[in-house]
């Protein structure tokens, strides 16, 4: 199984580690602390010795409550990252769900669109389509930031709700002209979920292979981890690495992390003790 981008067919035989690259003053996490473009190209590197495998360089927080960005702000905050950034031989990805921001990025020479709003904006699926090769990743959100964890709400089982968004967002992308081999999906913990709703998507993670996409599990520092623990989100990195590697463990492809370099020799161990692919295969 390969992840087609821009410039890179990512092998996803073994887990890949995304590490988050925030260029903003107000992330939940580390606001502030890559929001110069020298900082945030510091991290980059920083990350990449640490053993990333993509980059994903965001400009607008989308943490609950979060305010929304204009294009040019968001366009000025990650172009120079991205630009800087294309010289260090690993695939980019711009966590954005503005079409402008889309263009411009995939214009700067960005490998993957991270959309947290799955396509759904206007001309946002255009802005994809339009581009050759570029990777795509769909991840379905209740709401918008803003006010997404006000009263989350699912009708029924929220499983097969978010495996149903994300097939239709799928099938939308393809009917377009995107190749299911550029296309990953994210269940989007704590996007608009409850505690509740995000475990359910961990235990039952098998049922959305089903949809027969590569999956990005995004766990790190989120507040169901917090609630679960008691730990600050300063304080999260020992129960994020668990719950990438339980993630992966339930069919995960990739894990978008902070914390590179523990996720890192987590899922060293994990495969030396023969649970991953390799070793079984």
């Amino acid at each position: 199984m390969h992840w087609h981008t821009t410039h890179h067919r990512i092998d996803l035989s073994q887990p890949r580690v995304m590490g988050i690259v925030n260029v903003t003053p107000d992330s939940f996490s580390d606001g502030g602390a890559h929001a110069t473009t020298d900082a945030a190209l510091a991290h980059c590197e920083t990350l990449l010795r640490e053993g990333a495998d993509i980059l994903d360089v965001g400009g607008e927080s989308t943490r609950p409550g979060a305010p929304r960005l204009d294009d040019a702000e968001e366009i000025a905050r990650v172009l120079p990252v991205l630009r800087g950034a294309r010289g260090l031989g690993v695939p980019l990805s711009v966590d954005t769900r503005k079409p402008a921001v889309m263009r411009a990025a995939l214009d700067a020479g960005a490998d993957i669109v991270n959309d947290i709003g799955a396509l759904q904006a206007p001309g946002a699926l255009d802005a994809v389509a339009a581009h050759p090769g570029c990777g795509l990743c769909l991840m379905h959100m209740q709401g918008e930031p803003g006010s997404m964890q006000q009263a989350p709400h699912y009708a029924g089982d929220v499983v097969a709700e978010v495996g149903a968004f994300l097939a239709e967002r799928a099938a939308a992308a393809m009917a377009r002209g995107i190749a299911r081999e550029r296309i990953v999906l994210d269940p989007g913990i704590g996007f608009g979920k409850r505690v509740e709703h995000n475990l359910a998507l961990l235990a039952r993670q098998h049922e959305l292979l089903v949809l027969g996409f590569p999956l990005l599990a995004g766990w790190s520092r989120k507040s169901t981890l917090g609630t679960l623990t008691g730990r600050a989100v300063g304080d999260r990195l020992v129960v994020s690495v668990a719950a990438a590697l339980a993630a992966v463990e339930r069919g995960a492809r990739i894990v978008r992390v902070h914390d590179v370099a523990a996720t890192v020799d987590a899922l060293k161990v994990w495969r030396a003790a023969g649970l991953g692919p390799a070793s079984r295969g």
